[in-house]
């Protein structure tokens, strides 16, 4: 068996809760392999919406795998919270749901440490979720972390209280004030949850399903831009959201690896602070705002839209070795009388390629095409797609090298182009 990998080719928001849940027939198991609550996978499903934070998204197919691993921070309190909104019975789900017993917990100093870093850095705020997950990916890099397997431990409690011992030290040098009984009282409701599921070395499982030929997809989280190496650092998540994270957070094989599909949208878009070269601070960039319903899935707030960046795709597609290229909001740009995409950058008014490794400035060069007005939604066939769309996919695959194989024409399961090329 050959695993797939799907992610994001952004800086997150790209759309791949809908396409995991579209393509998740396709696949026995479907498998979360880093990041934590600060991602937000949406998904309409008979037009009711659902967004998913830890959970993967082939949750909503019964006769499907799911597992959460090891490069996973678990925020127990997320997960009962997320569990009761699916709808089905606890005990269905965890037939459905698997956690590795080696993914560290967010605790609720945690959280408490995010909020007071975040607070102390006042404008060089790097626009943090403020979901724990800087600090509980620190405590897991220094050998502090406390894992899901841990919970039935006899001494469990012990080692909770060591781990907030140390955060409420760490918390004395900030002028921050919190009542950690409001975050203790959830989170140990959730860890009485996440008792209801099969808690699990899920590596020997993924090797002996693989063995026995099973299909497995890997579910992303954030974007390539967001990478704790690869990315626009320090203004990125503090996981490998690249392909190679699939590896560690899965206990895959390089040799595993089958085809790598890199989601993007028509256009750009950036929650938080850090660089965006090609971001509109205009009505164009309000309206793309508006009609994509460009709003964070996990904290609601306004996202920064701009056109898109095909420098920043490429390198992206090199990082992650992309075999397919998914894009998504497409209907987005129906009725934009021209559209505009960034094709090079000057830096110190010398044209280059490539993105800086510091965020030094640079300014985009644009190419320009004329837009489409027709509505593409109820659109299943490529070809009847409106021939300035389709030219606008077609420069995109000369720039890139990378074919376009879906395009997604609307948030529904069902408003999807599958493409053979």
């Amino acid at each position: 068996m050959k695993a797939d990998i799907l992610l994001g080719l952004q800086w997150g928001d790209e759309g791949k809760g809908k396409i995991v849940d579209a393509i998740s027939p396709d696949y026995d198991i479907i498998a979360r392999f880093q990041g934590g609550p600060n991602a937000g996978h949406s998904l309409e499903i008979n037009n009711v919406k659902h967004v998913l934070h830890l959970i993967p998204s082939g949750i909503f197919h019964p006769d499907k795998l799911n597992i959460i691993g090891n490069g996973v921070v678990i925020d127990p309190a997320v997960f009962r919270k997320e569990i009761l909104e699916l709808g089905p019975p606890v005990k269905e789900l965890a037939k459905r749901l698997i956690i590795s017993a080696r993914a560290n917990l967010i605790l609720p100093g945690h959280r408490l440490l995010d909020a007071a870093y975040e607070h102390s850095k006042g404008c060089a705020k790097i626009g943090s979720t403020l979901r724990g997950i800087g600090p509980a990916y620190t405590d897991k890099a220094g050998r502090n972390g406390l894992r899901a397997g841990e919970i039935f431990s006899p001494v469990f409690r012990e080692i909770y209280n060591a781990r907030l011992k140390n955060h409420l030290n760490l918390l004395k040098q900030f002028d921050f004030t919190f009542d950690l009984a409001d975050y203790e009282a959830g989170w140990f409701e959730g860890i009485e949850m996440m008792k209801e599921f099969r808690i699990m070395n899920t590596e020997y499982l993924i090797h002996r399903m693989a063995s026995e030929g099973k299909k497995l997809l890997a579910e992303g989280a954030q974007g390539t831009m967001l990478d704790i190496d690869f990315g626009s650092y320090p203004y990125v998540t503090s996981s490998s959201t690249i392909s190679a994270g699939a590896c560690t957070g899965l206990g895959l094989s390089p040799k595993m690896i089958g085809e790598v599909f890199g989601i993007f949208k028509a256009y750009c878009t950036r929650v938080g602070s850090g660089p965006f070269p090609t971001e509109l601070l205009d009505n164009t960039g309000e309206r793309l705002r508006e009609l994509g319903l460009e709003f964070g899935a996990t904290t609601g707030r306004p996202r920064r839209c701009g056109w898109l960046d095909l420098p920043a795709l490429r390198y992206a597609i090199m990082i992650n070795g992309v075999t397919q290229l998914f894009m998504t909001k497409s209907d987005v740009l129906s009725g934009f009388s021209s559209i505009r995409v960034c094709t090079s950058y000057l830096s110190g008014g010398e044209k280059c390629f490539e993105l800086p490794f510091d965020n030094s400035p640079i300014e985009p060069v644009y190419t320009e095409f004329p837009g489409w007005e027709a509505e593409i939604s109820r659109i299943r066939d490529y070809d009847e797609l409106p021939g300035n769309l389709r030219n606008y996919i077609r420069f995109i695959e000369e720039q890139t090298g990378v074919p376009v194989t879906m395009i997604s024409v609307g948030p529904g399961r069902e408003e999807t182009i599958f493409r053979k090329v």
